[in-house]
């Protein structure tokens, strides 16, 4: 079972053009294993993989996809479900969404917050430079 998650092309009524992440990826990754390490106690699964971009993306491309194999559905679909959902949730990756006006804006963390902590992954050299670099968490 696999989920997709694409680069919406509005959010809230207004026109997106490209979505920018960014991540302190040593952490994502730590923290990633972390959240696999879980789904496997948690679900009966086989196996399970998770991939979230960094970097810039236009509407209708990837972000983050997950899959899970398992021996009976449920348990793929709830283990995904989990999986995506604790990503979104606790990995340290940032989105900037650029609207059709040349407006942009941080979504979903305060916006004086993520502009520390980026400027601070940028200083570390750990944000990638590169819009096809990817957070890969996973768990097999």
């Amino acid at each position: 079972m696999s989920f997709e998650g694409r680069v919406r092309d509005r959010n809230q009524g207004r026109k997106v053009r490209m979505l920018q992440y960014e991540a302190y990826k040593e952490m994502a990754e730590q923290e990633g294993e972390r959240i696999m390490a879980e789904a496997c106690a948690k679900f009966p699964i086989l196996a399970a993989l998770c991939v979230h971009r960094v970097g810039r993306l236009l509407p209708g491309e990837i972000a983050v996809w997950s899959g899970v194999v398992a021996e009976h559905r449920a348990a793929a679909f709830d283990a995904c479900r989990y999986i995506i959902d604790e990503v979104k949730a606790r990995l340290p990756i940032w989105k900037k969404e650029h609207y059709g006006h040349a407006s942009a804006e941080w979504i979903g963390a305060p916006a004086k917050k993520l502009r520390k902590l980026a400027r601070t992954a940028r200083n570390r050299k750990i944000r990638s430079g590169s819009d096809s670099a990817r957070v890969q968490v996973s768990r097999t």
